[in-house]
């Protein structure tokens, strides 16, 4: 399966509490930290719930 690269572009402080919880669980927890995922739909709607906050890198 496809592999995407995830960036942590803005900071979660004054966020929703989901959107912090979805943040930390794709793995992220520094501004400019990038991780690597499977591209599932699941990591797409996780994605996409926080697209403010993350920059996908393909």
């Amino acid at each position: 399966m496809a592999k995407i690269q995830i960036k942590l572009i803005k900071s979660t402080i004054g966020r929703v509490e989901a959107h912090r919880k979805t943040i930390e669980a794709l793995g992220l927890k520094k501004i400019g930290q990038i991780v690597e995922k499977e591209d599932t739909p699941q990591i797409r709607g996780m994605i996409e719930k926080v697209n403010y906050l993350v920059e996908v890198i393909e």
